[in-house]
């Protein structure tokens, strides 16, 4: 594995969901295939509930690449195929994250959501 400047924030962001928001390592999935349409592409990081549902995409950028509509725009695409209620963009400087409501609205997180057994 080449240590990327993208590589460096998911693996930073897999450390602080390991052992500061205590989500089980056995729960994360990293770099997954996944198809849009035609296209393959890959997430960076998906958290399964315990009952193996999605409940967290987090898309990683690297430290010089704002977070911005595009990126959020990309990670509203895989989330279509994925359906987390949570989603997370980071970019190792700043996270951005939002949670889909029982209603179907979407509210700003102001912190990742820590591990609930």
């Amino acid at each position: 594995m080449v240590l990327t400047p993208e590589e460096w924030v998911r693996q930073n962001v897999l450390l602080s969901l390991i052992f500061i928001s205590k989500y089980p390592a056995s729960l994360i999935s990293v770099e997954k295939k996944i198809k849009l349409l035609e296209l393959s592409k890959r997430f960076d990081i998906v958290v399964f509930d315990r009952m193996g549902n999605p409940y967290m995409l987090i898309e990683c950028k690297e430290m010089n690449v704002p977070l911005s509509e595009q990126t959020l725009e990309q990670a509203l695409r895989y989330n279509l195929q994925i359906q987390a209620p949570v989603f997370i963009l980071c970019n190792g400087r700043h996270c951005i994250g939002f949670r889909k409501t029982d209603r179907g609205e979407v509210e700003t997180l102001h912190e990742i959501p820590s591990f609930s057994p």
